[in-house]
């Protein structure tokens, strides 16, 4: 189209509105990390609750529905179930990153952890 409504190169589906269907490893490397550094907070949770003798109902069954991140499977570490999608799975590099939510609804082997 010409005038000044003209489509630009990244509106037509250009590289800037393109992204990766597989995660890169670094990408894989931080999420890891991010997995490992809550399984870190729980386990500092527990271990401060054990020395003061209290049990928390929502630790204790943090505990026995989530993996921790060395049990989980690639494809629950690195996809999210999303119900718009074909598959039902969703990278979580799609997702935001910058939220916590953990999610119960698609089995005890799925969770997305963020930062802030």
């Amino acid at each position: 189209m010409f005038g000044p409504f003209k489509s630009t190169s990244p509106l037509s589906g250009g590289l800037l509105w393109k992204i990766p269907w597989r995660l890169s490893s670094p990408q894989k490397a931080r999420q890891r990390k991010r997995l490992r550094a809550v399984d870190a907070v729980i386990a500092t949770v527990d271990n401060a609750l054990a020395k003061k003798g209290l049990v928390t109902k929502a630790v204790e069954r943090w505990k026995a529905e989530m993996p921790r991140e060395e049990e989980m499977v690639p494809k629950d570490k690195y996809t999210m179930f999303d119900r718009k999608e074909k598959r039902y799975r969703k990278g979580v590099h799609s997702m935001s990153q910058f939220r916590i939510s953990v999610t119960f609804t698609n089995g005890q082997h799925s969770r997305e952890v963020g930062l802030f």
